[in-house]
């Protein structure tokens, strides 16, 4: 007698209905490394080099989150990734009065060069990349980054990193934007014209759909919202007269990692075949401008408050599917950040976490482990097919920009965020700790929390900045900005002049407000 299943109908959480069991499917005979590059972008994947291991750390001042980029260096972190602080996400000195209250607290506070200097002070740039989750303010912290190369003495064509400077998704999902869409589309292109020509290994953008994700989205609607954006920088980009087969290499992506450990796998195998037809389609012949290239981060939205040791699990099966996925780059949750900034020892149980991935665990010892899976690959297709939807409706709408200004991202973000959340309080949807297999339990006891005072200190660092440089000099080279901003001339040499000669972001910043408005939504 056949017995009863747990429900009537299983699903992944973009609402694939899974089968009970997978036959026999038609397969493709893909090789990893050749177009559409479906099981990886390199014929060897892990066999000859591992993705790079990065922490996302920032917070509290430019000195104290040095500290913990050299902890994390010296427990084997490959790359770091900085967290900004609010106040800087969106171009303004820690003493604005829109800065009191957020200085240092989601990341740390940068307000001019003197900051960069504080905050890789001991690191050579030319032997670590850096990301930086920066959008609006991107073209200033970028500027900031190349002056304090050059001060080291670096060779600009050697240093490597990556922008975020997504500003489709800030307006879809997130939120810190400045500019209105079309001059922040003109400072983007901009960026990738300029570190074409100075900055070649530097990746100009890094396509977000992480925030898409915390914004509530399915894993379907991440996948095909960040890759319609992504096509609609490759058209701007072409429609400034760049070549895609330069520039579409310095592109790369940034997804989240949930908890479906299938469908994250299948979305990530996905979203590199999606993307070398859309670069194809674009113009692309170069197989290297073809391929996509992606960051991982686990699901903040998926850690939970309660039980946060349960949280350790959740970011070590999520690490698992970026892994068995073929990411390039890899950031784990520290247990604790539900609650607060992470902990030193929560920081480094997250790095020990990708450690135990790739030295222990075989999942890097062959290229795309789970390829010819029958659930796998017909899932692949399926996730592919649905994200093929979504693109083709914005496209009708006229491309992402449209489909942003006409709210259509934002509202089909927003119903499956309400979708999911109703699926947890009906217990339709289990979180562990949360809706079941709860337990009454202490507050955490070690938990990380930054003072208000650390705002005092950035002011008198930004008084004593302007108290010694040129400041005659400065305004000069401002006007010239302001020029520059007025007609078509590439910003992002005149940027690097500012903060070479410690002009602060929120100057640099207020300028471009004055000419390009600040959009409302």
């Amino acid at each position: 007698m056949e017995e009863k299943e747990r429900k009537e109908k299983f699903c992944t959480d973009s609402g694939i209905e899974i089968k009970r069991v997978y036959s026999k499917i038609n397969i493709t005979d893909e090789q990893p490394g050749q177009f559409p590059f479906t099981r990886g972008v390199q014929e060897t994947m892990y066999r000859s080099k591992l993705w790079t291991m990065r922490q996302y750390a920032g917070f509290s001042t430019a000195e104290e989150s040095n500290k913990r980029y050299h902890y994390l260096l010296n427990n084997g972190t490959t790359g770091l990734s900085v967290a900004f602080d609010l106040p800087t996400q969106i171009g303004y000195d820690s003493d604005h009065d829109f800065a009191d209250g957020e200085v240092g607290k989601a990341g740390v506070a940068i307000d001019s060069l003197k900051d960069i200097e504080i905050l890789f002070d001991g690191i050579k740039l030319e032997n670590i990349t850096t990301s930086m989750t920066i959008n609006s303010t991107a073209s200033i912290l970028l500027a900031m980054y190349i002056a304090l190369a050059k001060k080291q003495g670096a060779d600009l064509k050697k240093i490597s990193g990556t922008i975020q400077n997504d500003l489709l998704k800030e307006y879809a999902a997130r939120g810190t934007y400045i500019y209105p869409p079309k001059a922040s589309m003109r400072i983007i292109t901009d960026i990738f014209e300029y570190c074409s020509k100075e900055v070649p290994k530097w990746n100009t953008i890094s396509i977000s759909g992480y925030h898409i994700r915390e914004a509530g989205s399915t894993a379907v609607q991440e996948l095909a919202f960040t890759l319609a954006n992504g096509k609609a920088y490759l058209k701007a980009a072409i429609e400034k007269g760049l070549d895609i087969n330069v520039f579409a290499k310095r592109l790369s992506f940034f997804f989240n990692a949930h908890n479906n450990l299938f469908e994250e796998v299948a979305k990530f195998r996905a979203a590199r075949r999606m993307w070398a037809t859309i670069t194809k389609d674009l113009g692309a012949t170069d197989p290297r401008a073809q391929m996509l290239r992606f960051h991982t981060q686990t699901g903040g939205s998926t850690l939970t408050a309660q039980q946060p040791h349960n949280n350790i699990p959740r970011v070590t099966i999520q690490a698992l599917s970026a892994v068995l996925g073929g990411t390039q780059s890899l950031h784990t949750n520290g247990y604790d950040e539900a609650i607060a900034l992470p902990t030193e020892e929560a920081a480094r149980i997250a790095l020990r976490t990708q450690q135990i991935i790739a030295y222990e665990s075989g999942a890097v010892d062959t290229v795309d482990p789970l390829a010819g899976s029958y659930f796998v690959e017909t899932l692949t297709n399926e996730v592919e097919a649905a994200a093929w939807e979504y693109i083709h409706k914005i496209d009708a709408m006229g491309g992402s920009v449209a489909a942003i200004e006409q709210g259509y991202m934002q509202n089909e973000i927003a119903a499956s965020a309400y979708k999911y959340q109703n699926e947890i309080q009906s217990g339709e949807k289990i979180i562990v700790g949360v809706n079941k297999f709860t337990v009454e339990e202490k507050p955490l006891q070690d938990v990380f929390s930054i003072d208000d005072s650390i705002r005092q200190l950035q002011i008198d660092k930004i008084n004593k900045v302007k108290a010694e440089r040129d400041n005659d000099k400065v305004k000069a080279i401002l006007k010239t900005l302001e020029s520059n901003a007025l007609g078509s001339v590439n910003l992002m040499p005149t940027i690097l002049e500012a903060a070479e000669n410690y002009a602060t972001l929120g100057e640099i910043a207020d300028v471009m407000r004055g000419v390009f408005g600040e959009y409302t939504g």
